[in-house]
């Protein structure tokens, strides 16, 4: 059998599948998730609907020179204008983009200084361990009067992929976010915690946006639950 056919099939076996899972939450003796992959595979991933909307109320503040870890995906799209440049940081275990400049946020010696307005880190600060190094890594790469905008993970699958690569050690709450960027951003800290236990409950089994039959329930936030925690730090001019 051609490939290609294989691939078709494959494809069209997986949709079935996909189809014949119903989304049942009294189903207590339910070991495995909906989906494994945060939803990807069924549509949009409930996280998606914190991080970008916290880009969006901030896009006013993605302008000058841009950094952002792995592509300039939320840059690109959120920015209100103002931008001089979009720039990308991967990780040496990534190399995929010959323009990209390769770092290590907990290894200020591999990341140019007072360099950029703007700093998006979106779900990444999880897969360092040293966490300390990398906040100051963060505030080392912006320009006096720069600013980050931080998305991490409070209530969270683990991202095997990524896992694999290079290590998942971290989630977390509003108050340890505090802690460890008050005392390194000199500018001003801003922090916010969103999600409730429905929103939580839908990203573990990997349920998609889409599916739910009303999205304005996740903007109740309950602060036991915080599934997206977001921070706007500033350096000092």
């Amino acid at each position: 059998m051609p490939k290609e056919l294989l691939r078709v099939l494959y494809r069209l076996l997986r949709v079935a599948l996909q189809k014949k899972i119903q989304v049942q939450f009294l189903d207590t003796a339910r070991t495995s998730p909906v989906s494994s992959c945060f939803g990807f595979d069924r549509g949009t991933p409930v996280d998606r609907y914190y991080i970008e909307n916290f880009f969006r109320a901030n896009g006013r503040t993605i302008r000058g020179k841009v950094l952002e870890v792995g592509d300039s995906t939320y840059g690109k799209r959120f920015s209100r204008g103002g931008v001089e440049s979009f720039h990308v940081l991967q990780h040496a275990a990534l190399g995929t983009d010959p323009t990209a400049i390769v770092g290590d946020l907990a290894d200020v010696s591999t990341l140019p200084a007072d360099a950029f307005d703007c700093f998006i880190c979106a779900q990444t600060f999880q897969y360092t361990f040293e966490l300390s190094k990398a906040v100051a890594g963060a505030y080392h790469l912006l320009r006096p009067g720069g600013v980050l905008l931080a998305t991490v993970p409070g209530i969270s699958q683990i991202s095997r992929y990524d896992a694999d690569r290079y290590g998942e050690y971290w989630r977390f709450t509003a108050d340890s976010v505090a802690r460890l960027f008050h005392p390194v951003f000199d500018g001003g800290v801003e922090i916010a915690a969103f999600g409730n236990v429905l929103s939580s409950t839908l990203f573990l089994q990997g349920i998609a946006l889409e599916e739910l039959p009303d999205v304005s329930l996740l903007d109740v936030h309950d602060r036991d639950y915080p599934m997206i925690v977001t921070v706007v730090a500033r350096k000092a001019r």
